[in-house]
């Protein structure tokens, strides 16, 4: 279950955060319309894999997502922009995935 939820968000990530990536390139570096609507398409599909976690809470499942981004958005930067993390970013993605352990698989009754 947790594996399931865990690969979940890590789909959720690379649609939000590579759609994002594909408006900025569409926009802001002149790639074109091509690009924008792939970016379109990817963020949509973000929001439909969203609904595919187990918990029928949106806020916790958004909230928990939060830390998978910040993370993500750090891997992705590395990968696509050359983009050199410091400590504080690093540290800073440790506990916010942390954080998203905590809301998403801490034991409730």
């Amino acid at each position: 279950m947790i594996l399931r939820s865990v690969a979940l968000f890590v789909l959720a990530a690379v649609l939000e955060i590579g759609g994002a990536w594909l408006m900025w390139q569409g926009i802001r570096e002149h790639r074109g319309w091509a690009w924008i609507g792939a970016g379109a398409l990817a963020l949509s599909l973000y929001g439909v894999v969203a609904t595919f976690q187990s918990d029928a809470n949106f806020g916790r499942i958004l909230a928990a997502y939060g830390g998978i981004f910040v993370a993500g958005s750090l891997a992705w930067g590395v990968v696509a922009d050359g983009y050199r993390p410091d400590r504080f970013d690093l540290a800073g993605a440790v506990i916010c995935l942390l954080g998203m352990a905590v809301i998403m698989y801490a034991p409730r009754t």
